[in-house]
């Protein structure tokens, strides 16, 4: 995608007095009433708000496909700028996420692309350039033996925070805290977080019920201040542009784990328990066998490009989803990723399918299908307004079945907890 500008009436040159930066918030609009004859009230249309400041129109291009909501137009490509403007620019501009064809909306909409065009002067579109890659000749499926010596070249990771605080949560306070976690600028922040969720981010559990232990967990509010060992960190904190680094969580949980255990006195053990599970197999598949010289990919389609075209048939679903190349092992890993409202635990691939595959499905996301279809369970079939599950989409689009099961999975249970932590 190339970045342009036909005129910039609404930049505005930096002066410098502000830190470089772009910011994203969201307003919801009221919830729409249902109409008089009883049909399901339309969807309203979230309001999205991308306000930069003392920014150059190359920080704008590279800074636009991870804006909220814009992976519907982009599609993975980058975005590079042909703007030919100098300098660094002040500017905001407000948009709509894109939605379903089928989907009932309320509020007026605006894409970003025509946001950006009508409130920047600023024009998004496809275009061709070189962009180097990097072609993979040949590789080995597995990696060579790890060195004997692997202890002596590697040092074992830091297990254990440089300090940290651990206080109860103030509910009361003049100005409430506002729950949520931050991993940045050398810090692990958690504020106003439930024993419980701080647990299942130490251990790195998902689900609910992969945890078991006193239901006070689900009670006592927490906040902790605690700062990593610098061979953590990512980048130089003494540079500026460096400040917004984050921390690699996986670094960060045997931290948090010894920070726990020690101060709230854990004694835990894991055991296997019956729980529900998905299985992923193939009673009637319609897929097209890969080449083998093909990458290895899944990507968002597009919706309604080409209704003549097989990867587009499903577009007013929500979502488009098209997998190059994609053995079954690696798709039940990829399923999480893909559609994280439906699949929350591990996939087990029982296709019996070898080697890898080309295909597309469509789906619609889970908070639509439940939206218009009343909140029913995700596993049943699609309601007369369009919407489709991804176990429906499955079956239908692709001759894959996506079944819950009983099956054993590890469950990290907690044998004893204290309600107060030791003193900081």
């Amino acid at each position: 995608m190339a970045l342009t500008a036909a005129k910039h009436g609404g930049l505005k040159e930096a002066d410098g007095s502000s830190n470089a930066g772009c910011r994203f918030s969201q307003t919801n609009q009221p919830p729409a009433a249902p109409s008089a004859n009883g049909e399901t009230p339309r969807i309203n249309i979230p309001v999205l708000s991308f306000d930069c400041k003392n920014v150059t129109m190359g920080v704008l291009a590279s800074t636009l496909a991870s804006a909220p909501s814009a992976q519907g137009y982009f599609q993975g490509k980058p975005v590079v700028d042909r703007t030919g403007l100098q300098g660094s620019w002040d500017f905001s501009f407000r948009y709509t996420p894109k939605l379903p064809a089928a989907a009932q909306v309320a509020g007026e909409s605006i894409s970003m692309t025509e946001a950006m065009e009508k409130q920047l002067g600023l024009k998004l579109e496809l275009s061709t350039v070189l962009t180097p890659v990097v072609a993979i000749d040949s590789v080995d499926e597995k990696p060579a033996p790890n060195p004997a010596n692997l202890a002596e070249i590697l040092p074992p990771a830091p297990t254990e925070f440089e300090v940290a605080v651990i206080k109860a949560s103030s509910k009361n306070g003049p100005q409430p805290n506002t729950p949520g976690l931050q991993i940045q600028n050398g810090r692990f922040v958690a504020i106003d977080l439930t024993i419980r969720r701080l647990v299942q981010i130490a251990w790195g559990q998902t689900r609910p019920e992969l945890l078991a232990g006193p239901h006070w967990m689900d009670d006592e509010h927490f906040d902790i201040i605690a700062k990593a060992p610098s061979e953590v960190a990512i980048g130089d904190l003494d540079n500026p542009s460096a400040r917004s680094s984050p921390l690699n969580i996986d670094a960060l949980r045997p931290m948090l784990r010894a920070l726990l255990i020690s101060r709230f006195k854990i004694e835990f053990h894991m055991e296997d328990r019956l729980l529900n599970a998905m299985t992923l197999t193939a009673p009637n598949p319609k897929l097209t066998k890969a080449g083998p010289s093909e990458r290895t990919k899944w990507s968002e389609g597009t919706a309604g490009a080409d209704p003549k075209n097989a990867k587009n048939a499903y577009s007013t679903f929500g979502r488009l989803v098209t997998c190059q190349n994609v053995s079954m092992a690696q798709f039940v890993e990829m399923l999480p990723q893909i559609a994280g409202g439906y699949v929350q635990s591990e996939v087990r691939n029982n296709t019996g399918l070898e080697g890898g595959w080309d295909f597309a499905f469509s789906f619609s996301p889970l908070g639509l299908l439940n939206q218009q279809a009343g909140n029913r369970d995700p596993g049943e079939v699609s309601d007369p307004n369009g919407a489709i599950s991804l176990q429906e989409a499955l079956m239908k689009q692709l001759g894959l079945k996506l079944d819950t099961e009983k099956r054993p999975v590890p469950v990290l249970v907690i044998d004893k907890i204290e309600k107060t932590p030791t003193e900081n």
